[in-house]
């Protein structure tokens, strides 16, 4: 027998299956999600303002899930469950008066800023879903909506020994329908961290200020931007001249599905991408500020991987000028007075068909760490040197979508401002 190799072990084989025993366990399948299981989507959700809602049928696990949530992100997260307010799952046809507690304790939560908020209840009506939404809306965080993966969360023979409530299978056979299509949203995207949206934001508004100041902008502003003629040398305010932001937090749209209602959002919503990125953490890369007399943006520089998330028949100007996949990709910061979000887009792709056309913008100088281009008619460009990268998460809004008017004047009430601050 080899002594050496004998007390090696006896020193070596406890440290060996101590270490095995640190090992965390692994997840199992019904708990498996991007935002419990992936280090980056887990920095992007401390980074930024989610309100998770939980939808299922009761004892389907949602519960469970919302303690390994908690159990994840322990003194950043705070759980609103429903059960705890003994209201109890049914259909109705008016949100009854004990969620008013509920929706108090909730808006506590969202005004203390908690990281990451749980609302965990069965969520059937859309009325009440739409109550959820207002309040994600107001205190701008990030929905994300997650079922249950339990092999049993529909079946009713199984769901009436899990309940809490003791309810019956066709009790719960009544709770069903409301459950067995998803909830899709007004629009799906990538959605920034607060961080990452702070930064942008410092960017924006640099961006303007420098822009106001360049003399070729100054000399076409009477044109485009409302300057008065009488006063050609007087600074444009540009922040005060985009007027509106849109709702929530800052986003790149892929798909507009109108909450299942637009042509082809179902046949986007089942592409297992779309199911198996929902509530991921990716990076966008932002290669271009512009400014139009519209809208104000960011061009976004879409991945090999983030073009399986684009669909293939949003990159076209009317009348049919199509342009290259993802020309269309872009963060909307400010919207003039009367504009909707959607036109940014199509600034932006008014660009890519000038660029395809061979004009490629007339550089006017370096600014802000790129060159400015002027592509005539209102529209600069800040081509930047060094890109900048953001974090996001992929998911859908289920808000009402409408943009949001700011106070003009001030940079602290400037769509710059308030569009961002998660």
């Amino acid at each position: 027998m080899n002594k050496g190799f004998a007390r090696k072990s006896h020193v070596f084989l406890p440290k060996f299956f101590k270490k095995m025993s640190s090992q965390p366990k692994e997840r199992p399948e019904s708990l498996q999600f991007p935002f419990l299981d992936d280090d980056e989507t887990i920095t992007t959700i401390l980074e930024s303002k989610t309100f998770f809602v939980l939808r299922g049928l009761p004892g389907s696990g949602k519960s469970t899930l919302a303690q390994a949530i908690q159990d994840k992100y322990k003194n950043a997260c705070k759980i609103i469950s429903v059960d705890h307010y003994k209201i109890q799952p049914a259909i109705r046809s008016a949100i009854p008066d004990d969620y008013n507690k509920v929706d108090e304790d909730l808006a506590d939560y969202c005004k203390r800023d908690v990281s990451v908020v749980v609302v965990d209840d069965t969520h059937h009506e859309r009325e009440r879903l739409e109550q959820l939404f207002d309040i994600a809306d107001k205190y701008r965080y990030k929905v994300i909506i997650v079922e249950p993966k339990t092999s049993w969360k529909m079946d009713c023979l199984q769901l009436k020994d899990k309940n809490q409530w003791k309810l019956s299978a066709d009790e719960l056979k009544k709770l069903k329908p409301s459950l067995e299509k998803d909830f899709l949203p007004l629009y799906y995207g990538w959605f920034l961290s607060k961080r990452n949206s702070e930064h942008l934001r410092k960017t924006g508004q640099a961006f303007l200020d420098e822009l106001a100041n360049i003399k070729a902008f100054k000399k076409e502003s009477n044109k485009y931007f409302g300057q008065p003629p009488e006063e050609p040398k007087l600074k444009i305010d540009l922040t005060s001249y985009f007027v509106k932001r849109p709702p929530g937090v800052l986003h790149c749209t892929t798909k507009f599905t109108d909450f299942g209602k637009a042509p082809g959002a179902d046949d986007y919503a089942q592409q297992d991408v779309v199911k198996t990125s929902y509530g991921k953490s990716f990076f966008l890369t932002i290669s271009a500020l512009f400014v139009t007399p519209r809208t104000a943006g960011a061009r976004v520089e879409l991945s090999e991987q983030q073009m399986l998330l684009w669909p293939g028949d949003v990159d076209v100007l009317q009348p049919a000028v199509s342009l290259p996949k993802g020309s269309r990709a872009h963060i909307t910061l400010g919207c003039a007075s009367g504009v909707e979000a959607v036109q940014t887009g199509l600034d932006l792709l008014e660009f890519a068909k000038l660029e395809k056309a061979g004009n490629k913008g007339e550089e006017v100088g370096e600014i802000g760490g790129g060159k400015l281009l002027s592509f005539g008619n209102g529209m600069w460009m800040l081509s930047l040197s060094k890109k900048i990268e953001v974090r996001a998460i992929f998911g859908g809004y289920y808000g009402k979508g409408k943009l949001v008017p700011t106070q003009g004047g001030s940079k602290r009430g400037s769509p710059f401002n308030s569009c961002i601050i998660i």
